[in-house]
């Protein structure tokens, strides 16, 4: 039986979303936001401004692209681009684990246009050279939260495209490199990973988008909080700060604190630095322990944010899938009732095991003290299992 460990992770915080709070932050961040005041006075439209100018600073969005703060989230941001959209060209969906299939859902149950779909089970990055990149729409995750596995660069995107490109970035932004020349729409949340609050969700559009926008009527109603367009022109002001909905100012501030941290360490670079160091203790670690492996099966598509792994121990897998899942949960269980991880059981949809958010906003070091923690929780379930037989 394996030793409890004495080193505990500082913070236990590895969830994917919300996620972790940058290191060092306290309430006390918080104490300039406008509270009690409009979100269209002075003060409020001039920090949703300051809001989107870092966050083109920061991930360095190029100068004709517009952003806006959107409602409902990444969800929300994606479901916007879709309705408002897609119609005029055959549309193309890549899907590989839950949120992916929730845009394969969209296009083929409710905006009914009959997309060509490509579609992998959970841990397989589908055959992108399939995809015509050139003559078609085309929605994809760039990181697949569930299943910890991203697509390796914008390569397959053609250059020429004549339709557009609606990319769900929403745990790929600050952490992986974004190749903007080949995005048109790119969508993000805040509580992923710059550990924000739940429920805005940031829009960025291209001028081909815009362009998709000003000349394209949608076949279907579109709800009011979906608009981007009044008289076939574009709301500009959604991109300088007015909101389509009344924003949370509370997290307004958390998300602009994010951004100036992130800007301490030295911008997008050090971000992405940070999230490949944490990922590779979590992969270092997998690569020498036999009872755990990666969801993702092409080491060139491993995550460096939500890193999904499940159960390889040859012993708990020949009894079967229920106990599989028993193993995870008792993992998870274990793990949270000792105050050392929280929330890192899989996605609901995804196959039973871990998943241990890598981003930025997490210490390396918390990482290197909860391996240990991890061999322990699993010594422990196998043990049981043993006892009980």
């Amino acid at each position: 039986m394996l030793r409890r460990p004495d080193t505990r992770p500082r913070l236990p915080h590895f969830s994917s979303g919300p996620c972790a709070k940058r290191p060092g932050w306290t309430p006390a961040a918080l104490a300039d936001a406008p509270l009690g005041r409009s979100h269209r006075s002075p003060a409020g439209k001039a920090k949703l401004k300051q809001a989107i100018d870092l966050t083109r600073a920061v991930l360095r969005v190029p100068a004709d692209y517009r952003i806006g703060i959107v409602p409902a989230s990444d969800t929300g941001a994606v479901e916007m681009a879709m309705w408002s959209m897609l119609g005029p060209k055959t549309v193309e969906v890549a899907a590989w684990e839950a949120f992916g299939s929730e845009w394969v859902t969209d296009t083929l149950k409710q905006l009914k246009i009959s997309p060509r779909i490509h579609q992998t089970p959970y841990g397989v990055l589908p055959d992108l050279s399939a995809i015509d990149t050139k003559a078609n729409d085309v929605v994809f995750t760039w990181n697949g939260t569930a299943a910890g596995v991203k697509v390796p660069d914008g390569d397959w995107i053609a250059a020429d495209r004549e339709g557009i490109t609606i990319c769900d970035a929403t745990s790929a932004a600050f952490a992986q490199a974004l190749d903007w020349d080949k995005l048109d729409v790119v969508t993000f949340s805040w509580q992923k990973v710059m550990g924000g609050e739940a429920a805005h969700g940031m829009l960025v559009l291209s001028p081909r988008a815009v362009a998709r926008l000003e000349s394209h009527v949608p076949a279907w109603p579109l709800p009011k909080v979906f608009r981007l367009t009044k008289g076939a022109k574009l709301i500009e002001g959604i991109f300088s700060g007015d909101t389509i909905n009344t924003p949370s100012m509370l997290a307004v501030e958390d998300y602009l604190d994010t951004l100036a941290w992130a800007q301490s360490l030295g911008g997008l670079d050090a971000l992405h630095a940070r999230a490949d160091g944490n990922a590779k203790v979590i992969h270092d670690w997998v690569a020498r322990t036999p009872w755990i492996a990666n969801l993702a099966v092409d080491p060139a598509t491993y995550s460096n944010t939500g890193v999904c792994l499940v159960i390889a121990d040859a012993d708990v897998l020949a009894l079967g899938d229920a106990v599989v899942e028993r193993v995870a949960k008792g993992i998870v269980e274990t793990l949270e009732r000792e105050g050392v991880a929280l929330d890192i059981g899989a996605y609901r949809d995804a196959p039973p095991g871990l998943r241990i958010w890598c981003g930025g906003t997490v210490e390396r070091s918390d990482l290197e003290a909860l391996t240990p923690w991890l061999d322990w929780a699993f010594a422990q379930q196998k043990a049981a299992l043993t006892q009980a037989a």
